[in-house]
């Protein structure tokens, strides 16, 4: 089983993964947690410039970097794992390239499929959107330590994040589960958990 957890700045999937974790755990249900970017080694370098505010990259140079990250994480760890059929949750993937890039940047869609679809990257089984709306994130990103990159962005930037993810979780619903993320962390946490286990059983 392949799922994916995807928010914007602030919708708690930090809180979230953690609480996942000590249940799947405490319940004797395996599961390798991963996240984009950064997981591999590789991914790990290629995560300092993609975050470090200090470089300025074009948004076809972003996403190159994001795609060769996601080539090194899928290639050593998503689909090893997927081949044991072990279950895997990653801190964010496809859809956050079309939301950050796509919306945020404003790359083409059509363009994005041209670099996306060729390397064949494996389609998660179930994806949780956290939902939140944009201000109350950026509030609670800005209230943590220093911000990166993406969390210097504009308003507009991160609405148009959200909008793009909307229109996904609308047009995927088979496979994409929105959960309000102003509710309180056990709610938010609940719902995911029973969401992964319908999912889990069904298969």
């Amino acid at each position: 089983m392949f799922i994916t957890l995807e928010g914007s700045e602030g919708a708690g999937k930090s809180t979230l993964i953690e609480r996942l974790k000590k249940y799947f755990l405490n319940n004797n249900i395996e599961f390798i947690f991963t996240k984009e970017p950064g997981a591999t080694e590789e991914g790990k370098e290629l995560r300092k410039i993609l975050l470090d505010k200090t470089i300025m990259l074009d948004p076809l140079s972003e996403t190159f970097l994001l795609l060769a990250d996601r080539l090194e994480h899928v290639r050593k760890i998503i689909n090893p794992a997927l081949e044991k059929n072990k279950n895997v949750l990653s801190d964010r993937y496809l859809d956050s390239t079309y939301a950050y890039q796509g919306a945020g940047r404003k790359i083409n869609q059509d363009e994005l499929d041209q670099l996306i679809k060729p390397l064949k990257f494996p389609e998660p089984d179930l994806t949780i959107y956290l939902d939140l709306p944009v201000e109350e994130g950026l509030k609670r990103a800005r209230g943590r330590d220093k911000l990166d990159r993406f969390e210097e962005e504009d308003i507009d930037f991160f609405e148009r994040i959200r909008n793009s993810y909307l229109k996904a979780a609308q047009k995927n619903s088979h496979r994409i589960f929105t959960i309000d993320s102003t509710n309180s962390e056990t709610k938010v946490f609940e719902l995911a958990r029973d969401c992964i286990e319908k999912k889990l059983n069904e298969s």
